[in-house]
């Protein structure tokens, strides 16, 4: 385990168990998170899925240590042995868990371990059935926006004093305004220097509000030649996508790319990012990693995407679904180069004041230390 940069502190050692499939916004969320600890310098180690998402960028990062696991359906017995195991390699201060379908196990798991467990909870996915029990789970509840903790407490009964608010770590190294890497990627993708690119980036699901965004789009490119859309993605509507997009009568202005993930070289060639969410999100990574990208994001106002984004600042927040006002926003943006300017420099700073993993390192280990 890393032990580079170690702290003297009561809580050192930290084992993160992961076991879901990516890519997605959780799986984003528990590898820099696990990084930024390990910059912070604790002793990291991992349990997640072997050669998946996740795996792979922490081998990457080579200095946390990797434990195979997977807990689904019958393989959770097996799972349990095998993160006990990894408690007894590395003799963790604490559990972290970030996927709902391993609460209970990792519950079960850190009592008989006698750990402390930290849960993240991303998604409302508190049953009312097991709302009485719930906060018995975990020493720790962390939830990465006050929207997804005032909602647990009021709707789901969690107590206050047990719950976090924590928002998700960026590498704003990573992620971070380039004008060569900008002129390389527009230039590889097809965009000349007076396109203005609106970019999505994301899962093609319908409640990431994909089909509210082409309808839009298709009013703005009739309006403003110089639009032209970048989709980055996968998941269920991918086809339905492609072909609604392949039946436009601006075709040709749709550039389509899978998931990748090297996603701030998507952001640099975008001009604006487009978060059209018609659920209630519990954070908006991507609006905080484009935004730290000095790319101004236009959103859905609901659920925990305003924390992510100052409206009239760093971009824009639009009622989820309504596609006249999306379609008015794009507009306003695509038709001011200064204001866009203004509002990625804003969301770069603010990137930089809010989400900076350091920041959220430091936050995040007082909060174990104090509890």
């Amino acid at each position: 385990m890393s032990s580079r940069g170690a702290r003297d502190s009561s809580v050192r050692r930290l084992l993160f168990v992961g076991t879901n499939r990516g890519p997605g916004g959780t799986e984003s969320h528990f590898v820099s998170l696990a990084i930024a600890m390990a910059n912070a310098g604790y002793e990291v180690a991992a349990a997640v899925y072997p050669d998946d998402v996740i795996a792979r960028a922490l081998t990457a990062d080579g200095r946390i240590t990797i434990f195979p696991a997977s807990i689904v359906g019958s393989a959770k017995r097996k799972a349990l042995s095998d993160l006990s195991r990894a408690c007894r390699a590395t003799q963790p201060d604490w559990i972290i868990g970030s996927f709902a379908r391993e609460y209970w196990t990792l519950a079960l798991l850190a009592r008989s371990q006698r750990i402390p467990l930290a849960l993240f909870l991303h998604i409302q996915k508190i049953s009312r059935s097991t709302a009485p029990v719930f906060p018995w789970l975990a020493s720790r509840f962390i939830l990465p926006s006050e929207y997804l903790r005032n909602w647990a407490v009021k709707n789901r009964g969690m107590p206050l004093r047990r719950t976090c608010v924590l928002y998700n770590p960026i590498d704003v190294e990573r992620f971070r305004p380039d004008a060569a890497r900008r002129e390389a990627s527009r230039r590889r993708l097809g965009f000349g220097p007076d396109d203005v690119v609106v970019g999505f980036a994301g899962r093609f699901e319908r409640q990431k509000g994909v089909t509210v965004l082409a309808a839009a789009l298709e009013q703005v490119m009739s309006q403003s030649p110089s639009v032209r859309a970048l989709w980055v993605g996968q998941g269920e509507l991918a086809d339905e996508m492609a072909a609604k997009l392949a039946a436009s009568p601006h075709a040709a202005r749709h550039v389509r790319e899978p998931w990748t993930d090297d996603v701030a070289t998507c952001f640099a060639a975008m001009d604006v990012l487009a978060f059209p969410s018609i659920r209630r999100e519990s954070f908006g990574r991507v609006a905080a990693e484009a935004q730290a990208c000095g790319v101004p994001v236009i959103a859905s106002d609901d659920g925990g995407i305003p924390e992510t984004i100052r409206d009239g600042e760093s971009g824009l927040l639009v009622p989820p679904g309504d596609v006249p006002a999306w379609v008015n926003a794009i507009l306003q943006l695509a038709n001011d180069a200064s204001l866009r300017a203004r509002m990625g420099a804003a969301g770069r700073a603010q990137a930089c004041e809010r989400f900076a993993a350091p920041r959220i390192a430091a936050a995040f280990g007082h909060l174990l230390e104090r509890a």
